[in-house]
Formats: C-alpha cells, structure tokens, sequence
C-alpha cells in the first residue's frame, strides 16, 4: 500500500540544535597518543577542532534554509516511510532521473548536480539534457525515518525506488544513477526493472551477488571463484581494507546505534574517519570537503537520530541476500554509463566489473574518491549528461 505523498519542509527543531551544542561542548574527550598518521583511527586534535566549530561556529539555520530552497515530500510504500527532494526540468523534454546515495552519504551529497541536471542551459549546458531529479533518503536515513521494521535493504529499496518512479510520482519511464550504496540500488534496477528505465549510471561498478555470501562478512564470496588467480591477492587484500568498517555494521550495529546515539562527538568520529579514507584528499579531509558540508552531513544523521537504522542496511543486505530475478547476462540489463574514479580505495577491480553490464559510456577519471557527487560534481554531471543524451 501506498499513501500519497505531502510536502515537507526541513525544520530540526530549536530545542534539538541547543542540546547537540550542550553535548558538543560538554564531551569527555578519550587521551589520544601517537596518532598523528589517524593509524589509529580519528585524529583528536582535528577531530576536537571540528567539534569546537560545531559546537559555536556552524550555522545550522543556514544550512538548513539552502536544503529548502527545493521541494521536498515524504511518501510511506510498503509502511516504509520516504523523504525525496523534487526539482523539475527546464528544457523542451526532461526526463526523470532518480540520484541514490550512500553511507555516510545524505541525499544532500548530491546537492552540487540537482540545479544542472535540472536545467543545463542555465549552467552552461544544453537545454536538451535537462532532467526531472529526484532525489531519495534511502530508507531509514535522514528524514527517510523512523524505519521501525526490519528487511529494508538494498534490492528492497530498488522495489520501493520503482514504485516511488513509476506508482508515486506515475513515470512510466526513468533514469537512475546511484554511488555506494545507490550503486546497488541501481544496478538491481537494472537487473529486476530494466524495461522501465532508460539507463542508469553508477560511479561504484558492482558485482551481483554482493553481500550474498553465507559468511556475514564475506563481500567476496560470490565474485572469487570467477576471478583469475592473479587477481586474486588484490581482491583478498581490499576485503581486509574495508572489512573493519563492514563488519561493525554488518554483525552489530545495535550496540554500535546506542553509543553513537548518545554521542555527537563519537558519531563524528566515525564519519570523519570514512570521509577522509575513502575520498582522494591525500590525508587533508577539508581539501575536499568543507567544514560546513561534514557538519551538515553530521547534522543530518544527529537531528534525525538515523545512524542506528542506516547502518542496519548493511545488517539487513546480509541477513537476507540477493536473489536474482532472471540468469540472463549481463545480470544488469539497462544501458550502462560507468564512471570510475581512480582515487576511490573502496573500487575494486573497477574493469573486471564492467562485465555484469550492458555498457553504453564509460569515462575515467584519475581525480575523485569514493564520494563522487561531492568531490568532482562537475565531472559527474557531464558524464551523466552524456550516458543518458542518446538514451532519451
């Protein structure tokens, strides 16, 4: 069952934002030694810099007006409940493009693309690449919240995101692009509903199967027998690369939630340490991502009390593993734009892929990590416009 959708205005209550800046200024901060490197995780001096501008410095009320400069509804599909931001095309023909993020991302990650996907010509582009964009709060992030049942992952999101496309907002037809977890989300688009969609486009290409395997924290499972020997020490060696992040999420995100719930500055920490690991910032975080951008990142997961119901997504993809819809290759089946960036540690073996889909563009790019909405916009913005330009 599906309610029609309201509008709804981003307004984090007063009283919130005073008690963040009471815990912010009140933290018990753990001794920190022999940390200048982060090899132990989050740096304290920088990391109590960051909390000091939090706490007295950043201006939640501004950033909070920019997010309403765009239309924002909520939707409830199935009983779960949906935010997404709404922003119509300028051109003579736009056609809908749904933006899927991931974690720690926030649907405001992509805040950089919606006005030039929207209306190209008003940004140097051509009129005829405009875009309806929509863009979600995957379930149980954000203001996509409270997720009060269990098994909403992400091949359950795609289910949700097509009845979102086509029953909420009645597309018969859309295109999606998705990076982390959005890249799952839309490549089991492309995989269950590639009829209904014009294409996709992903900067994460993905393997099928991922997080099927019987061991919890085996994200390899499926892809090794097919992979050759050679290749085989690197796969292995970027598994323990992300395994101490994945496993915590995956086997116990409860006990996790409740710390994380009751401290702004452990929750910081945990995002911090994501952010500057998996961008390419060269150890400098704030080289790509402003003060501002991280704590309203912060802001975002702290005001909606959704870090506890985001990381279960990891949670609820190994609890219950991808089924396929069809064993027709390749598994996804929509033209493909694939964008890879090179600097982005959590890629792995980018070309190999490549295979699982029916590629239409592919563009490289030596600059940009993991978070590619945020880190190079402009280079995502053109490689979109031009997957889908011949796609229409």
């Amino acid at each position: 069952m599906t309610a029609a959708p309201g509008k709804f205005r981003i307004d984090i209550d007063d009283a919130v934002i005073a008690d963040l800046r009471e815990r912010l200024q009140r933290a018990r901060w753990a001794a920190d030694f022999g940390n200048e490197d982060w090899s132990y995780g989050a740096n304290g001096a920088s990391l109590r810099a960051l909390v000091e501008y939090w706490a007295d410095g950043f201006d939640w009320a501004a950033q909070q007006r920019d997010m309403n400069r765009f239309e924002h509804y909520r939707v409830t599909i199935d009983g779960v409940p949906i935010h997404y931001l709404l922003k119509r095309g300028v051109g003579a023909a736009p056609i809908p493009i749904v933006l899927t993020h991931g974690w720690p991302w926030t649907f405001w990650d992509y805040r950089e693309l919606i006005e030039p996907l929207a209306d190209p010509a008003a940004h140097g582009g051509d009129p005829a690449d405009a875009f309806d964009v929509i863009v979600p709060s995957l379930p149980g992030f954000g203001f996509s919240t409270p997720l009060r049942q269990t098994g909403v992952n992400y091949w359950k999101t795609a289910d949700l995101w097509h009845e979102l496309m086509t029953g909420v907002l009645g597309y018969p037809k859309f295109a999606a692009h998705g990076g982390d977890w959005g890249a799952l989300v839309t490549s089991q688009l492309s995989h269950k509903y590639a009829k209904d969609l014009y294409g996709i486009h992903v900067s994460m290409p993905i393997w099928p199967g991922v997080f099927a395997s019987e061991r919890p924290c085996d994200l390899l499972g499926p892809m090794l027998p097919t992979l050759p020997a050679e290749l085989l020490p690197q796969a292995i060696a970027w598994e323990r690369g992300v395994l101490c992040h994945i496993t915590v999420h995956m086997l116990d995100p409860q006990s996790l939630a409740f710390a994380m719930h009751d401290s702004p500055v452990g929750m910081l920490a945990w995002l911090l340490v994501r952010l500057r690991a998996w961008s390419d910032c060269n150890g400098d975080v704030e080289s790509r991502f402003s003060r501002d951008a991280i704590l309203t990142k912060a802001t975002l997961y702290w005001a909606t009390e959704s870090f506890g119901s985001s990381i279960r997504f990891y949670a609820e993809a190994a609890r219950r593993p991808w089924q396929p819809s069809h064993s027709r290759t390749p598994a996804f089946e929509a033209p493909a734009g694939i964008s890879i960036f090179r600097k982005d540690p959590t890629l792995l073996l980018p070309e190999s892929s490549v295979a699982n889909y029916r590629l239409h563009h592919l563009a490289t790019h030596e600059s940009g990590g993991h978070f590619a909405a945020a880190e190079e916009p402009l280079a995502l913005i053109d490689d979109i416009r031009a997957t889908f330009r011949s796609l229409r």
